[in-house]
């Protein structure tokens, strides 16, 4: 009788252990399934001209992020902000306009200027302002987001009329 006892005492205590784990186990799926969804994120960028705002391309982007002692990187790898460029419709200012660029989270913002070679130059910015150029002609820009965490490369284009 004794040893009955103690088998039914063990089949219990296992199924309850059974059913602890496997209840555990599914909220922790949803979680990292949760988590993948949001990862990597989507960060819009824009640029705003005389109070009309124009969304910028996405180029290549990289993001990390630690989950516990794992770390998650995702990396792209796309068309160069000239290539981009070509199918592109170039946004149309007068010389010297102020270009605002708006990105979420308020990242650390390198530009670029672009030509066929690659980046010409860095280009100076403040506040995340620029002055459209005197001179006419089209210009292809690479803004260069970082944040903590990750990197986007932005492209956009203006035609200075």
């Amino acid at each position: 009788m004794r040893t009955i006892l103690l088998f039914l005492a063990m089949v219990l205590f296992s199924a309850l252990c059974i059913t602890g784990c496997s209840n555990g186990s599914s909220e922790m799926d949803r979680e990292v399934k949760a988590s993948e969804n949001e990862f990597p994120p989507s960060m819009a960028g824009s640029i705003n001209v005389n109070d009309k705002e124009y969304e910028m391309v996405v180029g290549n982007y990289r993001w990390e992020r630690k989950q516990g002692i794992d770390t998650q990187v995702v990396e792209t790898d796309a068309a160069s902000p000239y290539q981009i460029a070509e199918y592109f419709n170039a946004i149309m200012v007068e010389p010297n306009t102020n270009i605002n660029i708006e990105i979420e989270e308020n990242p650390r913002v390198s530009l670029f200027l672009w030509n066929g070679n690659g980046r010409e130059k860095e280009v100076k910015l403040k506040n995340n302002q620029l002055l459209a150029p005197t001179s006419k002609g089209q210009y292809i820009y690479e803004v260069l987001a970082k944040w903590s965490n990750g990197e986007v490369s932005y492209t956009f284009v203006v035609e200075v009329l």
